[in-house]
């Protein structure tokens, strides 16, 4: 945070903080990561708030030696594979917890619980929630994650026909990716959009520098939460 930089919270009529809000700044040193947190604690006593001390940290961004979870991703440097190995750029996925919270859902309708339903009212459920989570988490760099859920959700719902019925997988061929997903279930691989995608593409700009960035800049973070 720059010295001409001034961030100003304010309350006006009907307009109220809500019980916890997180923030981030990212700054290039660390000294000014440091400098930016005594200022926003500056402007929190103003207001009567207080930064959460169990939240509120500095991380070190540089070579991706650390990494934050904001907002349900976790964001991270990682070095360039198709470039240059000793550059990293800002790369943001699905956080574990997003990642734990999506696998029980996909668990709760899968479960035997659920084995009178038809194959494709099962599907009809899981739709919506898949493509939800998908839209949310499009934007990053979560072709890895995505790939792993898939996989997940098959796996989840070969299981249920295996349940369904009481008959054993021998019994019966159990339903391949392909079939499901011409029942209509969602595939998240291949939806990710990067930065380039979402606006009309111009043959002379490279994604690769927006890919890398993401919009996100600096060396240090100031993580808070209230």
């Amino acid at each position: 945070m720059s010295c001409e930089t001034h961030v100003q919270f304010c309350e006006g009529l009907g307009v109220q903080l809500p019980g916890a809000t997180h923030l981030v700044a990212m700054c290039r040193t660390e000294s000014a990561a440091r400098e930016a947190l005594r200022r926003i604690g500056l402007v929190m006593s103003r207001l009567g708030l207080t930064l959460h001390p169990a939240k509120t940290r500095l991380v070190d961004l540089r070579r991706g030696k650390e990494g934050f979870v904001f907002l349900g991703c976790t964001i991270r440097k990682k070095r360039s594979i198709q470039r240059n190995p000793r550059w990293h750029f800002m790369q943001r996925w699905p956080s574990p917890k997003a990642t734990k919270k999506l696998r029980e859902r996909v668990g709760e309708i899968t479960s035997k619980r659920q084995s009178g339903k038809d194959v494709k009212q099962i599907i009809a459920e899981l739709t919506p929630v898949l493509r939800g989570w998908g839209n949310y988490f499009r934007t990053g760099n979560a072709d890895r994650k995505f790939n792993q859920m898939d996989s997940y959700v098959v796996m989840r719902l070969r299981r249920w026909q295996c349940r369904r019925g009481g008959q054993r997988a021998t019994k019966r061929p159990l339903f391949t990716g392909q079939q499901l997903y011409g029942m209509g279930l969602h595939r998240l691989m291949g939806t990710v959009c990067y930065p380039t995608q979402a606006t009309p593409r111009r043959s002379s700009l490279s994604r690769v520098p927006e890919n890398g960035m993401h919009g996100l800049k600096g060396g240090h973070m100031v993580q808070g939460c209230l």
